[in-house]
């Protein structure tokens, strides 16, 4: 996926204006860095680095910071974030093969996006529907008691 960087100049003066509201404030890297991902939708690596200026910080530890915390993208998302619950209970129902049928079907592995933008796919841990296993969401939309075959007419809801 090409991963250029465009910004518009609202955007632009979205983020002067964090800055300024932010100079003084003591421990302000971890909000500088919630709300760029507000005005652009992730972090890319040119807006870390102003961030880190900003801040008075290494870029290494924005960085760090945005690829530790679940909270952080440093990839542009999809309009659809589509995520496979790999938590225990899942998992033993079969959300392994559910999750290898949506990156077939999608050309994609856990953590990217599409290079269309519409689909992000995230593997992720339980997220408290075992009852339901396995399960996916759809832009938090659950899916539960899933098999293959389900696939074709939930994506066929988004166009697919």
């Amino acid at each position: 996926m090409s991963n250029q960087f465009r910004e518009t100049p609202q955007q632009k003066k979205q983020l002067e204006n964090v800055f300024k509201e932010l100079k003084n404030v003591p421990g302000s890297l971890m909000k500088a860095m919630q709300k760029a991902q507000d005005i652009y939708g992730y972090l890319p690596i040119e807006v870390m680095q102003r961030i880190a200026a900003a801040c008075n910080a290494p870029v290494e530890e924005v960085y760090g910071i945005a690829t530790f915390y679940a909270q952080f993208n440093i990839e542009p998302m999809g309009k659809y974030k589509v995520g496979i619950c790999l938590g225990t209970a899942c998992y033993v129902k079969g959300s392994g093969v559910i999750l290898d049928k949506v990156k077939e079907r999608l050309h994609i592995e856990p953590g990217h996006t599409s290079e269309d933008m519409k689909y992000t796919l995230e593997a992720t841990r339980c997220i408290g529907c075992c009852g339901l296993a396995p399960v996916m969401t759809i832009n938090g939309e659950v899916h539960g008691n899933l098999v293959p075959a389900d696939l074709d007419k939930i994506f066929a809801k988004y166009g697919d």
